[in-house]
């Protein structure tokens, strides 16, 4: 049996419910200082959620719904900066204190640290977002307890795709047996699954509640708190109403 030693993290969904009142809401204002006459709705980014990435999102979205565009505009110019303008807009909502972290992550990732776990974050957003997440919910000091932090286009090839947990391991020179992946959707499964990281850890949201966890080791609704236990769903079973350090463990030993 393989020996556990990282904590790979998605962001998006799984360390905060950043979706729907964060990236959709900072997507809508830079559409606005644009001056385009584009609004996503909460359903109407359940189904661009399907697409990874916020520059493949928006291209996505113009592709399938042709939205009105500006005369003679140069998509290739176009959509990178609306996405800087974008990242500025969620920068401030996290500076505001608008997108805490979801119940029991802090707890876990402290427990982590304490018990020697190596961390990393694997995720498709852009490392800004990453570093202005991580400061204004757990601390500037908190950017140096990640080993790793696989983020944005540091790979070709975005989630679905198993590159970015590829990329991170092997930054850290670790085998997948050695590693729990912790994540919250189906494209995010997919990847962690093709990776060749075998245990997984589905936290679910308002977005992916619905998606098809195939492959997942366990899957719950939240992390959990004592006083606030979690659900569990499918899978290895969380006796404690909470994901602590046991239960990580339990987890990854039941697949390898």
């Amino acid at each position: 049996m393989s020996e556990l030693k990282a904590l790979l993290f998605d962001v998006d969904g799984t360390l905060a419910d950043t979706e729907r009142d964060g990236h959709r809401v900072a997507f809508n204002l830079a559409f606005d200082d644009a001056g385009l006459d584009w609004h996503w709705s909460v359903d109407d980014y359940a189904w661009l959620l399907q697409v990874t990435g916020g520059k493949e999102r928006m291209r996505f979205f113009i592709e399938q719904k042709q939205p009105p565009l500006p005369a003679n505009v140069d998509l290739e110019s176009m959509i990178p900066e609306l996405h800087r303008s974008k990242t500025d807009h969620y920068t401030h909502l996290l500076g505001e204190g608008r997108i805490p972290l979801r119940v029991g992550a802090e707890r876990l990732i402290n427990e982590a640290r304490e018990s020697g776990m190596r961390l990393a974050i694997a995720t498709t957003t852009t490392p800004a977002n990453v570093t202005a997440l991580l400061e204004n919910t757990l601390g500037a000091e908190s950017i140096d307890w990640f080993e790793v932090i696989a983020a944005g286009d540091v790979v070709p090839a975005k989630k679905p795709a198993p590159d970015i947990y590829q990329w991170a391991m092997q930054q850290m020179q670790l085998q997948p047996g050695e590693c729990i992946a912790f994540e919250d959707s189906e494209n995010g499964v997919i990847s962690v699954r093709d990776s060749g990281i075998k245990a997984i850890l589905v936290t679910t949201n308002h977005y992916t509640e619905d998606h098809d966890f195939n492959g997942a080791t366990t899957v719950i609704d939240q992390f959990g708190d004592p006083g606030n236990p979690l659900r569990n769903i499918e899978g290895v079973k969380i006796d404690s109403g909470f994901v602590d350090m046991a239960a990580v463990r339990q987890i990854h030993a039941a697949v390898n």
